[in-house]
């Protein structure tokens, strides 16, 4: 017999859950996904740190600490994977953009805009505003960018690679 639920209900309950348990691990969850993909469920969590770089240990935490919370809470057998969201992923919220305030990212304008001549634009994020979008310094200058412009944003920060000391520099 096919068991019947609703997957909005289950996300809206899972929600809090995954925040509360990221948030005692110093840990932001930036998206949380429940997909269904070739007859097998997966619940796909995203996680950031405002002062570290995500390790496979901020992974394991989360994973083992939700594990039995959210079996309890999910009517079905799912497959829980939780990763950082890397280098090279597109914002898919609004929130991302409160998150990252004050990181660099690269923006992808649908059309040109007043003042600014490229489409591609490596610029600051100052500031996100429901209303009027975001707020970038872009060669010295600040713009205000409605959201409905832009086609994708992403983080543009740069990854730092520390050589072990005796390694040449070939």
């Amino acid at each position: 017999m096919k068991e019947i639920f609703n997957k909005k209900e289950v996300i809206e309950t899972i929600i809090p859950v995954i925040e509360n348990t990221a948030m005692r691990y110093g840990l932001i969850p930036i998206e949380i996904s429940l997909e269904k993909e070739n007859g097998k469920w997966f619940l796909r969590i995203f996680i950031y740190s405002n002062d570290h770089n995500v390790s496979h240990l901020d992974c394991e935490n989360i994973s083992r600490s939700l594990g039995d919370m959210l079996d309890e809470l999910i009517p079905f057998k799912y497959y829980l994977e939780v990763s950082s969201p890397g280098l090279d992923r597109k914002f898919k919220s609004e929130k991302e953009y409160i998150i990252f305030k004050g990181h660099d990212v690269i923006i992808k304008l649908k059309n040109s805009i007043d003042g600014i001549i490229d489409k591609t634009l490596e610029a600051k994020l100052l500031d996100y505003n429901e209303s009027f979008g975001i707020k970038i310094k872009y060669e010295n200058n600040e713009f205000i960018i409605p959201l409905e412009k832009i086609h994708s944003t992403k983080l543009n920060d740069k990854i730092q690679i520390n050589k072990n000391k005796g390694e040449d520099d070939d």
